[in-house]
């Protein structure tokens, strides 16, 4: 397993492995936001197939809810390991990653947020050592195939971790 940093030229293997949940490709607009300078978007290979990936917001979480109580704190968002590879310790590892780039950067805290319906991923980041902060809802669109925009609220809870 090798964690990178996205490169142009991975988005084609992202969007035959990972798909995107709508017509837009979710890895091109990580990708975007890299360049400009505003997350890192992270890729976990397995040989040579993207498996997992995740993205770490520099400027934080977008829910006005969550920036009122933990406001400059960098937040890890869009973890996704493929099915048949979860509970292998990728996600883990992707999160850990994460922690020591942010850490790199003299940040003192980091975050994510979790649906709460999502009660495993929720129990891996308490023992990664992440503790709720705020309730708050996830609003976002996608756009399907047919061109159609949805928009989408879920409930989240933000988790916070200290790093050391």
């Amino acid at each position: 397993m090798r964690i990178a940093t996205c490169r142009a030229e991975d988005i084609a293997l992202l969007d035959r492995h990972l798909p995107s949940p709508s017509a837009t490709s979710y890895h091109a607009q990580r990708y975007a936001a890299q360049v400009a300078g505003r997350s890192t978007f992270l890729v976990v290979w397995v040989e040579d197939r993207p498996v997992a990936t995740g993205e770490i917001r520099w400027d934080g979480c977008r829910a006005a809810e969550v920036r009122a109580v933990v406001a400059d704190c960098p937040e890890i968002n869009g973890l996704e390991v493929v099915e048949p590879l979860r509970s292998q310790g990728i996600g883990t590892a992707l999160v850990r990653h994460a922690e020591q780039l942010a850490a790199g950067r003299g940040v003192p805290t980091i975050g994510l947020g979790v649906g709460d319906y999502n009660h495993r991923a929720a129990a891996l980041y308490a023992r990664l050592g992440y503790l709720p902060r705020v309730s708050y809802l996830d609003r976002y669109t996608y756009t399907d195939d047919a061109g159609i925009e949805h928009p989408v609220e879920d409930a989240c809870v933000f988790l916070s971790k200290e790093l050391s």
